[in-house]
């Protein structure tokens, strides 16, 4: 599924944990090395070259046609010797797809909670899972600073999404640019659903216009296996809610909304496999299905619930992207119910 943005490195929720933010993003910026260095480097490998040197054209492409921010970020790289970058901790009720969250001083108050070191990840999703909770933790390839730190060399293209498909690393760059341009305290949702929103209208003008036609064939079939898994997720997201919306008394009824509860995530497993069969066994959802609960299902409404709403605003604006960020911006001084409702509203008059 889509990275979960913007950790909150400045986190005042224990200095052990402060400690693990500041040193691990430290350290990662201290890794990296302007991408001009890596590619004139003759230890460089040739494919690894190739990623780089296509990675500055689509941030070139993100800052000239989409008005992203032109600035220092990804224009260094730095090889973590990981498979992620961060992983992060998200939790939910027994009944209920609304997300435990955790504020920070600087990034608001978000529905996950990122570390630097797995073992810590899972430590932590252990102490929450022993509350009650249900719990999931997830590999993040790449996350925002929101721009904050530009000054000190900006997000930096990590080895954990550099070797992505031409399409996918142009969603990813666009997704995660989209952060330095709107950014509303408190509101996960708004700000993962307009980042998702401009990474497809963004990617999809690239892919149009910059990518071979090989490039965009592995696209369409990498993104229509993924609409159809984000279709299944939703419906059964939508069918969980219906669950927990009846507001039934506590004692045997809340048995009978656990057993419904089984049902529809069985259902959902079921019909995942099979789209793999469909999919002539592509398995690359199997690591979320596996972990498939209520923390799940709402850490992913977060990156699609609005979305429709932020496309039928960029339509709207005539598909001008400096005044559908203007738009966004309005959005976000509006309170945060307000802001919903208006996205929603947009999306069912388009």
């Amino acid at each position: 599924m889509a990275a979960i943005a913007a950790l909150g490195l400045s986190g005042c929720t224990g200095i052990g944990y402060y400690w693990q933010s500041v040193s691990g993003h430290l350290q990662m910026m201290n890794a990296a090395r302007p991408v001009s260095d890596w590619l004139a480097d003759a230890q460089t490998p040739e494919q690894l070259k190739t990623r780089l040197a296509l990675s500055q054209r689509i941030r070139s492409f993100a800052a000239s046609e989409l008005n992203l921010p032109d600035n220092a970020s990804y224009r260094r790289y730095a090889d973590l010797q990981r498979r992620a970058v961060v992983w992060n901790v998200v939790a939910a009720p027994e009944l209920s797809l609304t997300l435990k969250t955790w504020c920070f001083p600087v990034a608001g108050c978000v529905g996950y909670r990122g570390y630097f070191a797995e073992a810590e990840a899972r430590a932590e999703a252990a102490r929450l899972q022993a509350t009650g909770l249900e719990v999931g933790v997830f590999g993040v390839p790449a996350y925002s600073t929101l721009g904050w730190l530009n000054w000190a060399g900006g997000d930096p293209l990590l080895n954990t999404f550099i070797a992505y498909p031409e399409g996918e690393l142009a969603r990813l760059i666009i997704h995660e640019l989209a952060h330095q341009v709107v950014y509303a305290q408190d509101d996960t949702m708004f700000n993962e659903s307009f980042a998702t929103a401009v990474e497809r209208l963004g990617s999809q003008r690239w892919l149009a216009t910059q990518a071979s036609p090989a490039a965009r064939a592995e696209y369409a079939a990498f993104d229509g296996r993924r609409q159809q898994f984000q279709a299944l997720v939703r419906a059964t997201r939508h069918r969980l809610d219906a669950i927990y919306d009846l507001n039934w008394a506590p004692a045997p009824a809340r048995a009978a909304q656990v057993a419904m509860k089984s049902i529809a995530i069985s259902d959902f497993k079921q019909q995942y496999e099979q789209l793999k069969a469909a999919w002539s066994g592509f398995a690359g959802y199997d690591p979320w299905v596996a972990q498939a609960n209520n923390a799940a299902f709402g850490a992913q409404a977060a990156y699609d619930e609005l979305v429709p709403g932020f496309e039928a605003l960029f339509k709207r604006e005539g598909g001008d992207w400096r005044r559908f960020y203007d738009a966004v911006k309005r959005l976000a001084s509006l309170p945060k119910e307000e802001r919903h409702q208006a996205l929603e509203t947009r999306n069912t008059d388009k």
